[in-house]
């Protein structure tokens, strides 16, 4: 999938949940998944409520970032210099995220709060968090040269409040009386990005412009950049797997032998599967080391890697035109026979594969 915004994550429940908790969690879905351009004024207001709940004075300026990286940049030189104050994370987003979580926890009991957070906040966990982590290290991958070094800006990434990667506890704090003291919280994650807030000002960044994802929900692209901001900004990845920008370039023109020459094993593996693995094999003259009724094994080395093994079987339900369609399985190195190779698909030991009729 390579459209610029794509949800997934399919819900896994483990109890019946009405529309309500359901319609909740969908809703901030969205806002972890949400690209375009922030909406500068309900962010700001937002903002300044997060403040004021904090009983803290309004910050005296908000100043905005087109990305995480820029957001980094600024938060760090403002602080260095003085200009900002000290960070008043701790109160605008630290006390009264562990209020709303004290308030759910008594109100739910321990298997209620396990139970709700199922069905809210873990449906978003995975993917918001891995995400934050890609944007960490990009920011700092980014930033070899900021004043003060790496430490400096690992300690701005510190002050951040995540914006609308902040989705998955908001989906589990949002209902009766969750969101108290978090109003200003959300409200800036339905609105924008990262924000960093100091005692004299804030940083606040606007969302991604492209995000892509495969269906496991991981960053993924094959023809540009799988996230990116409006400065630049960009990460690249396929299959979650972080590449090179420069690298997906190559994925276009490749050949078996440029593939073979690949040194990096984890790249190798990228190039095959945009390759193709049935292509790859057929292309590079690859033997068969056995067959029988069920199919074919095919077997490859890759210097530096475990080696390439696969399974040829035809599907024995023709297609509506008659054909039969042939399709290559990946099977374990260790595999020695197709028998072995199909029975593993099936989860069986190959004593084990015995079906009534071929499919």
């Amino acid at each position: 999938m390579t459209t610029a915004q794509t949800l997934v994550n399919a819900p896994v429940t483990t109890a019946p949940a009405d529309s309500t908790v359901l319609g909740t969690t969908a809703r901030w879905r969205e806002v972890a998944a949400a690209t375009g351009p922030a909406d500068r004024a309900a962010a700001e207001e937002g903002v300044r409520l997060a403040y004021r709940l904090a009983g803290l004075p309004e910050p005296g300026r908000i100043l905005w970032a087109d990305s995480p990286r820029e957001g980094v940049a600024l938060a760090a030189r403002l602080s260095g210099e003085g200009a900002a104050g000290r960070s008043v994370r701790e109160e605008v987003r630290t006390r009264p995220w562990a209020a709303a979580r004290r308030r759910a926890a008594d109100r739910l009991g321990p298997a209620g709060w396990a139970e709700h957070w199922a069905l809210t906040g873990a449906q978003l966990w995975e993917g918001t968090t891995g995400l934050t982590e890609r944007i960490r290290t990009g920011v700092v991958e980014a930033l070899p040269e900021a004043p003060g070094g790496e430490q400096a800006v690992r300690l701005a990434l510190l002050d951040a409040v995540l914006g609308q990667h902040d989705a998955a506890w908001l989906a589990a704090f949002d209902g009766p009386g969750g969101l108290e003291g978090l109003a200003g919280i959300a409200a800036v994650a339905r609105a924008a990005g990262w924000w960093w807030p100091y005692e004299k000002c804030a940083v606040v960044t606007e969302r991604p412009v492209e995000l892509h994802r495969d269906e496991a929900g991981r960053l993924h692209r094959g023809d540009g950049p799988a996230l990116a901001f409006p400065d630049g900004f960009a990460l690249y990845a396929w299959g979650g797997m972080p590449v090179p920008g420069d690298f997906l370039d190559e994925l276009a023109s490749l050949t078996p032998r440029r593939i073979r020459e690949e040194e990096n094993a984890e790249l190798r593996r990228v190039m095959l599967e945009h390759y193709g693995y049935d292509r790859y094999l057929e292309e590079s003259g690859a033997e068969p080391v056995h067959r029988d009724e069920t199919g074919v094994l095919w077997r490859i080395e890759l210097e530096g890697d475990e080696p390439l093994v696969m399974v040829e079987v035809v599907n024995s339900t023709p297609e509506p035109d008659g054909s039969h369609r042939t399709y290559w399985l990946r099977v374990p190195p260790r595999t020695r026979t197709a028998r072995e190779g199909v029975a593993w698909t099936f989860g069986l030991d190959e004593a084990d594969y015995t079906p009534e009729r071929e499919t």
